[in-house]
């Protein structure tokens, strides 16, 4: 870990010193942010009661975060160019700060909703550029590793989350799991303001009608898969994912327009960059499938208890949270597609053992095929974040940033419709859903096999060509 801060003459990014202060505040804006997701779900039942409402009414304290949260990530990826990543950071985490004091003193269902709405925007804010300020504040030839703490960050929030959250309601009330942000998101604000690097602000306007197509695309998309996922009915479904499909294609044909584009389809370009976004689409997807499907399958099929069924789950992020790190230092010598197309092997491999799993299999037969699935994605995950930050020009990063942020929500809540709409149309049993995310998995795998030839292992040399992106 100490290679991180280390300093050469030679190095972009910030200085060691200043590395360890603005890594913290990136740490604790997306722990908060990820750990807030997971937490919540153990507090849904204590909300319901105290609020006086019924439980399908309550997910909506879950549901509103996470869509307001995807279809605004892009937005904010566009707009740090206007505003600065530096301004757009300690913004979110104020507004998410505050939002979380507003959520722990809110008394009725319809305020609690309207904070969680403000949370995700705070969230969205500081996730869509998270990778990308990684990348201005790492020297170009740690980016690897760069990518593996934030990998590491990621597992360990969702890891976390219904351990902690179920710790703090067998103390206190719900109410805390908010207000818990409070005392850090000021310490986080604090060393924001002094540790992130101030960076020019592009000149020009903000494409506003790119980014209402842009929300309305991606809102109606989740709230489509939100629809599918409660049994809504087909009509109310069709209606929604027609909408984000005609606000799609408005958005496309406004980007060939735009004088300064939400997503500049000029990233499409780079073979290196669409073919990491296509994969890590696939791969996200197997997992949101996964997770949604073993739980299923323990529960329903095995019998287990849902304390049993966290312990089976905790070897996928735990294997993630030592995997990423060592993958991410590897991608800075090696070829990074070639490690994270191992990666997918391996998780495809981990994958295909659990849907083969027994009704009466033991506990250390399942723990060793999910430690599997978790080793297989942590090697994935930080390379092929690599590629997609490193195949993009600096000046660009930020819009890969969201879209890497974009990919990764879409392709869990797919997953996660998928195994609503397998099981609910009776198209066979849990291992069946199992088996679908087997199917994206090997797509993922033939699609990263072909972009091996096109990368070749980080050299010193072109680290040295890259110029420092943080200047006044």
């Amino acid at each position: 870990m100490s290679r991180l801060f280390e300093t050469r003459p030679d190095d972009d990014g910030l200085p060691g010193p200043e590395r360890r202060i603005a890594v913290l505040v990136l740490v604790l804006g997306t722990l908060m942010a990820v750990i807030d997701t997971t937490m919540i779900n153990i507090a849904l039942p204590s909300i319901a009661r105290d609020l006086n409402v019924s439980a399908s009414r309550a997910v909506w304290v879950l549901s509103l975060f996470q869509i307001v949260c995807a279809a605004t990530l892009l937005l904010f990826a566009s707009l740090s160019e206007l505003l600065s990543r530096r301004r757009l950071y300690v913004a979110g985490l104020a507004l998410f700060t505050l939002a979380s004091l507003g959520a722990a003193l809110s008394r009725s269902l319809e305020t609690l909703l309207v904070f969680r709405a403000l949370q995700g925007l705070g969230a969205a804010a500081t996730l869509s550029i998270g990778p990308s300020l990684y990348r201005v504040i790492f020297p170009t030839r740690l980016l690897g590793a760069a990518m593996g703490v934030s990998a590491l960050v990621v597992a360990g929030g969702y890891a976390s989350g219904p351990t902690l959250g179920g710790l703090v309601l067998a103390v206190t009330d719900w109410p805390w799991l908010f207000a818990m942000h409070v005392p850090l998101g000021l310490l986080a604000l604090s060393l924001a303001l002094r540790a992130l690097p101030a960076e020019p602000r592009r000149r020009g306007g903000f494409d506003m009608l790119g980014a209402a197509l842009s929300a309305t695309m991606l809102a109606s998309f989740f709230l489509g898969l939100d629809a599918l996922g409660h049994g809504a009915g087909v009509g109310k479904i069709l209606m929604l994912l027609a909408a984000s499909l005609v606000a799609g294609w408005l958005f496309l044909r406004r980007q060939r327009r735009a004088s300064h584009p939400l997503l500049p389809l000029s990233l499409f370009d780079e073979p290196r960059f669409t073919l990491a976004v296509l994969v890590s689409g696939l791969a996200f997807v197997g997992q949101g499938l996964a997770f949604v499907a073993l739980s299923f399958l323990y529960q329903q099929e095995m019998g287990l208890s849902p304390l049993q069924t966290a312990w089976l789950f905790t070897p996928w992020p735990l294997t993630i949270m030592f995997a990423a790190p060592l993958a991410g230092r590897l991608a800075d010598r090696v070829n990074p597609a070639a490690l994270s197309t191992s990666g997918l092997v391996l998780l495809l491999c981990g994958l295909m053992s659990l849907a083969m799993l027994a009704d009466d299999a033991g506990v250390i037969d399942s723990l060793w095929r999910t430690a599997l699935c978790g080793l297989g994605f942590g090697l994935f995950q930080a390379p092929n974040n690599r590629e997609m930050m490193s195949s993009v020009p600096k000046a660009r990063s930020a819009n890969a940033s969201g879209m890497m942020s974009t990919t990764r929500t879409i392709g869990q809540s797919l997953g996660v419709a998928l195994v609503g709409l397998f099981l609910a149309a009776g198209l066979g049993s849990v291992q069946a859903s199992l088996w679908l995310g087997c199917v994206a998995l090997s797509g993922a795998v033939l699609i990263s096999l072909r972009r091996i030839p096109l990368t070749s292992a980080p050299s010193r040399e072109s680290e040295r060509q890259c110029p420092s992106p943080h200047s006044d």
